[in-house]
């Protein structure tokens, strides 16, 4: 009877994840405003509806963090690659330009990601209880979840370096399609975030000369004709003119090897929560060892795939540590299927020899984690800086109205379509000088801020301002995607969101 139920059961446990997982990614997606970084992808999404192609200023307000370097004279943006912003940009066509539609893409993203983790998993480990485990895992990770409701490109790059591991997997198959697919996972993933298109042909060349010689030809293949397509974008971006600041950087060995340590932790905490609930599966391999067992039995393949998911965080680290100019919980984002796949294969065998002791594992890792707090979030309204300052000006200004700001001032621009000036975007402070509305801000989140803010105040002590106290918290972010600073409910402290109001 039981063989008999069993070809249910598998799709019945993946349906289960499928909705939880749904559950949590999409439950209030809409309720947090967007974010600086957040509104950024969603400003120049919404110009492609207008303009065709994303810009950086759209005649009116400037989208740059970056004192205006992103764009050149004709406003086409260039700091990013363009896949995100045609998503959202599509979800806009059909939802409407709102906080909900910026974000569902990468939500529906992470949940394909879920989805195909599990798949992965039951390719690479030939077992059900470690593509449950993986998958399961992967949905109650708060990182994960945090990560894929925003609306940046993040959940979209782990979807497609996940295609690009899985594809490349079944290169060894003799599957006709794989090259195809994986061609096609690495140039969409270069338009996605063209280091990790580095990141993911990086390692399987790497795997494949190590451990795969037979699917190496293929991968140069593959390598060559994603960086053939990638050449023209290649190219034009290299026109793009950085400051000194921004090469130094990647000269400094120093610098590099302070990242790479510091990358590689944030993959044990918080990206993995420490690894504490693996305690109880290496506490049962102890035992094994002690009592002379086999400690872990696994075939060539399953090692084989260790070793490609292994190298593929190591390579992810030191891609990150050598480009990127400050390390981010969220340039990791790609690393968790991966991560998770690992642990599946782990917690699987301990379902599979002690069936209590995975569930606890598996329940250890929900209850260690913030799970609790995420689904406070998603159950209960929140409160930011951002939300009090568009909801007031909503109220209270002009169409023709001039906003002067130190920083928020992208997500302002996105909610009320207002002139905006200050922010980071470089622009001449001159054209604040008689703004209707100055609001200073009391936290800085950059050197340039401090120069912005100095210059804000000047105005406001010279000119005819009266100040008006919101019913908001002034926190210095309207929320943070990573989970060291992300806020779960609505900052309780003394201080208010100010503005200040010119005289008229």
């Amino acid at each position: 009877m039981s063989q008999r139920r069993q070809p249910w059961s598998e799709p019945a446990g993946l349906l289960v994840i499928a909705v939880l997982a749904g559950t949590l990614l999409l439950a209030n997606l809409g309720n947090h405003y967007l974010w600086q970084d957040e509104a950024q992808q969603a400003l120049l999404s919404r110009s492609i509806l207008t303009y065709g192609v994303p810009v950086g200023f759209d005649g009116r307000n400037s989208f740059s963090q970056e004192l205006g370097v992103e764009y050149g004279k004709d406003g086409i943006w260039k700091w990013h690659t363009w896949l995100s912003f045609y998503l959202v940009a599509a979800s806009f066509a059909l939802l409407g330009t709102n906080t909900f539609a910026a974000r569902l893409p990468f939500a529906l993203c992470a949940l394909g990601t879920v989805i195909l983790t599990y798949f992965t998993a039951r390719a690479f480990w030939r077992d059900r209880r470690a593509a449950c485990a993986a998958a399961l895992l992967l949905t109650l990770s708060v990182p994960f979840l945090i990560l894929s409701r925003q609306c940046r490109y993040y959940a979209l790059a782990s979807l497609l370096s996940l295609i690009g591991l899985w594809s490349y997997d079944r290169l060894g198959t003799g599957d006709r399609r794989a090259p195809w697919i994986l061609a096609a996972a690495a140039t969409l993933l270069f338009h996605t975030h063209y280091v990790y298109a580095a990141t993911l042909l990086a390692t399987l060349l790497i795997h494949s000369a190590l451990w795969s010689r037979e699917r190496l030809r293929r991968c140069l293949v593959v390598a060559a004709a994603t960086t053939a397509l990638a050449l023209p974008w290649i190219l034009w971006v290299a026109t793009l003119r950085l400051g000194p600041e921004k090469t130094a950087r990647f000269l400094e060995l120093g610098d590099t090897a302070r990242h790479a340590w510091r990358y590689a932790w944030m993959v044990f905490d918080p990206l993995f929560a420490g690894g504490a609930f693996l305690l109880i599966p290496l506490a049962l391999a102890a035992r094994r060892r002690l009592r002379g067992e086999s400690v872990f039995a696994a075939s060539e393949a399953t090692w084989n795939r260790v070793a490609l998911l292994v190298g593929y965080c190591a390579v992810s680290i030191v891609l990150l540590a050598i480009l990127s100019p400050l390390h981010y919980v969220r340039y990791l984002a790609p690393l968790l299927p991966p991560l998770f796949l690992l642990a599946g294969l782990f917690v699987g065998e301990l379902l599979r020899l002690r069936p209590s002791l995975g569930v606890a594992a598996i329940l250890a890792f929900a209850l260690l984690g913030p799970l609790r707090d995420f689904l406070y979030e998603i159950t209960h309204d929140y409160d930011g800086p951002i939300e009090g300052i568009v909801r007031f000006l909503d109220a209270h200004a002009r169409p023709d109205d001039v906003v002067a700001m130190v920083y928020g001032d992208l997500p302002v621009k996105f909610y009320t379509n207002l002139r905006v000036v200050g922010g980071l975007t470089g622009e001449d402070l001159e054209a604040a000088r008689d703004a209707d509305w100055i609001i200073l801000r009391r936290h800085l989140s950059a050197p340039v801020s401090r120069e912005v803010r100095h210059t804000l105040k000047g105005f406001v002590d010279s000119g005819p301002y009266r100040r008006r106290v919101l019913a908001y918290p002034e926190i210095a972010f309207e929320n943070r995607e990573d989970p060291r600073q992300h806020r779960f409910r609505t900052a309780q402290v003394p201080e208010r969101v100010v503005i200040w109001e010119r005289v008229r």
